[in-house]
């Protein structure tokens, strides 16, 4: 699920369960924000490296193919995408989120209230 990716002023959504990516993504939608949904940290990277950074990312750490702790190492070897703000969602423990080096931690199962209203922090323009 994508709405635009053309300039900075996208979320970039990174989760693996089917389920909470697209209510995540929907939910950031109607909030007027555009935002692009991948499954893994692989797949976040490769669109990282083919577009603008976007405004925030929502991570989780715990998926298949590359998890969100070895995302966050690959994505700060590179100058321009090391100062996006991430976001971690996760089930994980305090210590465990925080190794990943995000500017806050939304525990699972999320409150959407919390995801907005974090969103809205680090990209202010989005929210009609």
């Amino acid at each position: 699920m994508t709405s635009g990716a053309h300039s900075s002023e996208y979320i970039l959504v990174v989760e693996d369960d089917r389920d909470v990516r697209e209510t995540l993504c929907e939910a950031l939608i109607l909030e007027g924000y555009s935002v692009v949904c991948v499954e893994n940290g692989r797949a976040a990277l490769g669109h990282l490296l083919a577009n603008v950074p976007p405004c925030i990312i929502l991570l989780d750490l715990m998926m298949p193919v590359m998890d969100g702790w070895t995302f966050r190492s690959e994505m700060l070897k590179f100058p321009a995408l090391a100062s996006v703000p991430v976001v971690v969602m996760t089930a994980a423990s305090a210590a465990r989120a925080a190794a990943a080096a995000a500017k806050a931690i939304l525990y699972k199962p999320l409150d959407m209230g919390t995801v907005v209203g974090t969103v809205q922090e680090y990209c202010p323009h989005g929210a009609a």
